[in-house]
């Protein structure tokens, strides 16, 4: 059973993020605990969800239906036991309205914390504003719900500064994330152009488990490895020749954004509206075409003393402007 916190974190497990925002949060002084509601245990457990959510769902079923109120049940048991004064939910979706009756029932204040476009989640903007304020990556969904009169702000992604990692130095181009879009193919154009790279994360492995994780999905033809914990991720990026961030429908930044600058490493992205959060050229690299990319990428890994200055001016601007405790200092206000 939780105890009694001020401030109550609903988290799914996603790589770890709600550890940083966790921290961040004691840090500002709120006594605080964290339920991670997709938490499936061990291998067992994990095997069990594949079979009686993903597996029902492949074949018409409602799996993911029965799962999410099995998850909405146990949040709400957790917010009735620990009576928190404020609650923080982090995306979210799965979340039914039993859980937001609990929260209603203790007195909570509740916050939405959204880092993905709603519209490629299972939920509305109606439904995101319903309970309380909203905080969200996305510039377009932040008007969208301004426009329906929500109480929302413009909160973005952010690097967690306070994560130890060990740089892990080599002559590669990663990329380090799921494969959609166009991602796959420009790392297999960076392969075939003879730029060293390498891609991690399980729709890029070809290991056996990875494999059945995704369904037996194909692979983009280049050189992979599994998926690696959040400070290990920190430490290839801090010692590769470049970082990849390769966006594809979104609008919002992804965490990657911030994170490849934050260890001080040569971030290339794929858009030039960074140029709100960083200075192009200087803080961090803009590609428009393949050709582009593998340009920078051979500049990148022979100009050394170029690229050095721009890694260390991308983590200058990172740690003063756009870190985890930037970002919960600006959703601590919405409890003002």
């Amino acid at each position: 059973m939780l105890s009694s916190p001020r401030l109550l974190i609903i988290s799914p497990s996603f790589h770890g993020y709600w550890q940083a925002y966790e921290g961040a949060f004691r840090r500002l002084g709120h006594p605080t605990r964290t339920l991670r509601y997709d938490e499936l245990g061990g291998v067992l457990a994990r095997l069990g969800h594949k079979a009686r959510v993903e597996l029902v769902d492949r074949l018409g079923g409602d799996g993911q239906a029965r799962w999410a109120r099995q998850v909405s049940a146990r949040a709400a048991r957790a917010v009735r036991s620990s009576r928190p004064e404020r609650v923080l939910v982090i995306r979210g979706d799965v979340l039914q309205e039993d859980f937001w009756e609990a929260v209603a029932d203790v007195g909570a204040r509740p916050v939405t914390l959204v880092y993905d476009e709603i519209e490629r989640m299972s939920t509305s903007y109606e439904a995101v504003m319903a309970h309380g304020p909203v905080a969200s990556y996305s510039a377009h969904d932040t008007a969208a719900l301004a426009a329906r009169g929500a109480h929302v702000v413009h909160v973005r992604d952010g690097y967690d500064s306070h994560l130890p990692y060990r740089p892990r130095s080599s002559d590669e181009v990663v990329f380090i994330g799921a494969n959609y879009g166009q991602r796959g193919a420009l790392l297999a154009h960076l392969d075939r152009s003879g730029v060293a790279v390498r891609a991690y994360g399980r729709s890029f492995s070809h290991h056996p488990v990875d494999l059945a994780r995704t369904w037996l999905a194909r692979r983009p033809p280049v050189p992979s490895h599994r998926d690696v914990p959040r400070q290990v991720a920190y430490g290839i990026q801090a010692g590769a020749v470049a970082s990849l961030n390769i966006h594809d429908r979104q609008d919002g930044f992804t965490m990657r954004t911030y994170e490849i600058p934050g260890v001080g490493g040569l971030e290339l992205i794929d858009r030039d509206d960074v140029a709100d959060l960083y200075e192009p050229g200087r803080e961090v690299l803009v590609f428009h075409s393949p050709e582009e990319l593998v340009d920078l990428c051979r500049r990148a890994a022979t100009d050394t003393a170029w690229a050095q200055g721009v890694r260390e001016a991308g983590r200058r601007r990172t740690l003063a402007e756009h870190t985890i405790d930037h970002r919960a200092a600006e959703l601590e206000a919405l409890w003002a």
